[in-house]
């Protein structure tokens, strides 16, 4: 499920709800691993177990430099972790319609995020609400304190906080309601990035279910100027991503010169029903982010995947079509630059024994990712997920991440994202590329990938 992170002394740290007893949501915790440079993985302990008196779900990790909160007790500044606990059943609230309750809490590690201590029963912040959850915490160095944001929910609202401390919090100003209302607010994220101009914008990103582009969960976000207590949108509510499995993305903490974020990928239309074991669920890639000349929000798979490029081959202008065998134990990377004119579309098909897989369709209007319905019962998975061009250029790039059970494709230099879960009848094994009506390759490259769980 959707992840917390943290960059500490040369590490990404990724925190991540977990059950660590079933495959299932229950008994919420925060499971943890560790990178160096954001490709190989190593898992540790659960972080954050569920606790007796309320599970753990999403925040915030940061590190307090300035000791502004105390909890320092050894030679490295102490990282503070702002979570939501959740109480099924709440005794203050048992005579109400919704009987459970979310504040946000406190925890804190004095060793760099290996090991970890809650800071007592008493949340830091509690409305006395049932729905309230999801805090996202930085420090606003301006003005030398911390800023914290938390959504509620049924409101379709994110509200603002302030503290000195990281322990107690005063309100500042809502957002919302605003652009997609339909589903529930969940994970708030915000951060500053520079415009092509060089001034610093806002980008606040929120999630909600249902409303989906294609039913189910989704993603908007908006870039705007933000004066240490209101955020005011320059722009209205822009899709984030636009494929059905991209959900609950946040970005690297304390990350010096970049942001970089991924997220949950999946869909709670069907996210309980995913037929993997022993795990369901993942997480994207690793994503470099930036801004574009109209204020949208650029994505790019991070440089650090590189590294794993094993054997590559050219891809050649296809006249009617050519075929590229893929391994069926390997990731795969395409990147082309193609061109297309009016009606001219270029096709990729990822063929199994069983037939096609996906397809994605490239055109001067939009691109595509078509999947079929899954060979097990997976209601709602089938369909054609498409993403508008705004460049309006003939020609444009193309860069695409296959992986056994997914495929994230990103083009016109990052404008353009769509994440997918892939549910295939038997291991995709070809590439099929043909051009129709004119459309044509102008280069490209496939590479195939090594495992992340090889170390050279």
């Amino acid at each position: 499920m959707n992840a917390v992170l943290v960059y500490v002394s040369g590490v990404f740290h990724l925190f991540y709800q977990h059950n660590p007893h079933a495959d299932m949501p229950g008994n919420l915790s925060w499971g943890h691993a560790t990178s160096p440079d954001l490709i190989h993985w190593t898992e540790h302990p659960v972080a954050l177990p569920a606790r007796e008196s309320h599970v753990i779900y999403s925040g915030s990790v940061v590190t307090d430099g300035h000791n502004t909160s105390g909890l320092k007790s050894g030679e490295q500044p102490p990282l503070v972790a702002l979570y939501t606990g959740h109480t099924d059943r709440h005794p203050a609230r048992q005579h109400l319609d919704k009987q459970h309750h979310e504040a946000q809490y406190l925890a804190y590690s004095a060793d760099g995020g290996h090991t970890w201590q809650y800071g007592g029963e008493t949340a830091v912040l509690d409305l006395d609400k049932a729905d309230f959850r999801d805090p996202k915490v930085f420090w606003d160095g301006q003005r030398s304190r911390w800023v914290m944001l938390v959504v509620h929910p049924d409101e379709r609202q994110v509200e603002f906080y302030s503290s000195p401390n990281l322990q107690v919090w005063k309100p500042l100003s809502t957002f919302g309601p605003a652009g997609q209302v339909e589903g529930i607010w969940e994970m708030p994220e915000f951060f500053a990035l520079p415009d092509p101009q060089g001034v610093d914008r806002w980008v606040l990103k929120v999630d909600f279910n249902p409303g989906g582009l294609y039913g189910g969960s989704g993603a908007q976000y908006w870039v705007g100027d933000f004066d240490g207590t209101t955020f005011t949108p320059l722009t209205s509510s822009q899709t984030l991503d636009f494929g059905p499995d991209f959900y609950a993305a946040l970005s690297w903490s304390d990350l010096p010169g970049r942001r970089v974020w991924l997220a949950w990928m999946n869909n709670w239309a069907y996210a309980a029903m995913i037929p993997t074991a022993p795990w369901r669920g993942t997480f994207t890639v690793p994503r470099e982010l930036s801004l574009g000349p109209e204020l949208q929000l650029i994505q790019r798979p991070v440089k650090e995947l590189e590294a794993l490029r094993e054997a590559s081959v050219p891809i050649l202008p296809p006249q009617d079509q050519k075929m590229y065998p893929l391994s069926v134990t390997h990731a795969h990377e395409l990147r082309l630059q193609v061109e297309t004119h009016g009606g001219a579309e270029l096709h990729l098909e990822f063929l199994s024994a069983e037939g096609v897989e996906a397809q994605v369709t490239l055109s001067a209007s939009e691109v595509s990712v078509t999947r079929p319905d899954a060979h097990l019962e997976v209601p709602g998975f089938g369909g054609t997920h498409r993403a508008p061009r705004r460049d309006g250029q003939p020609q444009y790039d193309m860069h695409l991440l296959l992986d056994l059970g997914s495929l994230e494709l990103f083009g016109c230099n990052g404008q353009i994202s769509l994440t997918d879960l892939l549910l295939p009848a038997a291991p995709i094994e070809t590439l099929r590329i043909s051009a129709h009506t004119g459309a044509s390759v102008i280069s490209g490259q496939l590479y195939q990938l090594r495992s992340i769980w090889e170390r050279k």
